[in-house]
């Protein structure tokens, strides 16, 4: 079977010749869920934005069998849905309803059916139907992150990219998050700090260390073995 994403020696530099990733090997099957974990500056988001051709170094990069690369990117960018760190960055437009169906009327969908598939999107997301008009910076944190998950899953994609997901988020708006979030049928890769969000919904972690991926275990064998013991976490 082919993987959903296959990574063979991906290398990228910063603009001033900083080295950001340093040869990633990596492999996503159908189904999983996989937590990206390291500290900051690590390489973890500069790597999940070459998923899509935001970013574009050195390497191979593969996604359902469709090479990264100009040529692939619209079909690509329907199959990878990447939620930022900050829903701010995402939210948008005047209306919730709108926000969700921005990437389905880009794409020339009709506005009914737009608006139609949007909802279902927020339906699905636990948005009630009332929040559909509403403005998208009256909403709480974690309403802002469903929506932001939302406007993602109405273009149906094959891969969720969720990039610092609890940010903003106190403890029981994590674990509905967390809880919401293992329901869905979509292959994951969760880019996180967070060792009991990461346990919760993913059977596979890996480490990043200065732009490589030197280790790849369960999320208790990685948090282990690289002292991110849970039990240190705020309660």
């Amino acid at each position: 079977m082919t993987p959903l994403i296959e990574v063979r020696g991906l290398h990228y530099r910063y603009d001033d010749g900083t080295p950001a990733l340093r040869g990633v090997d990596f492999q996503l099957d159908s189904g999983e869920s996989v937590a990206l974990m390291g500290p900051n500056g690590s390489g973890k988001t500069t790597f999940v934005l070459h998923l899509n051709g935001l970013l574009t170094g050195d390497g191979q990069v593969e996604v359902c069998g469709l090479a990264v690369q100009k040529k692939h990117w619209a079909a690509i960018r329907r199959k990878v849905g990447i939620v930022f760190q900050n829903s701010d960055d995402q939210l948008f437009m005047p209306t919730v309803l709108e926000d969700v169906a921005f990437g389905l009327r880009n794409m020339g969908m009709e506005p009914d059916a737009a608006a139609a598939r949007a909802l279902t999107a927020l339906e699905a997301a636990g948005m009630p139907p009332a929040t559909a008009g509403r403005a998208p910076y009256h909403l709480s944190a974690g309403e802002k992150k469903r929506v932001a998950i939302a406007g993602v899953l109405a273009m149906d994609p094959e891969i969720l990219v969720l990039d610092e997901p609890t940010t903003f988020l106190d403890p029981p708006a994590q674990r509905s998050l967390a809880s919401w979030l293992r329901q869905l049928p979509q292959a994951k890769l969760i880019v996180t700090h967070n060792i009991r969000f990461a346990a919760a919904i993913c059977s596979r972690a890996v480490f990043f260390r200065e732009g490589r991926i030197v280790a790849d275990g369960t999320v208790p064998e990685i948090a282990d073995r690289f002292g991110w013991d849970v039990s240190a976490e705020p309660a």
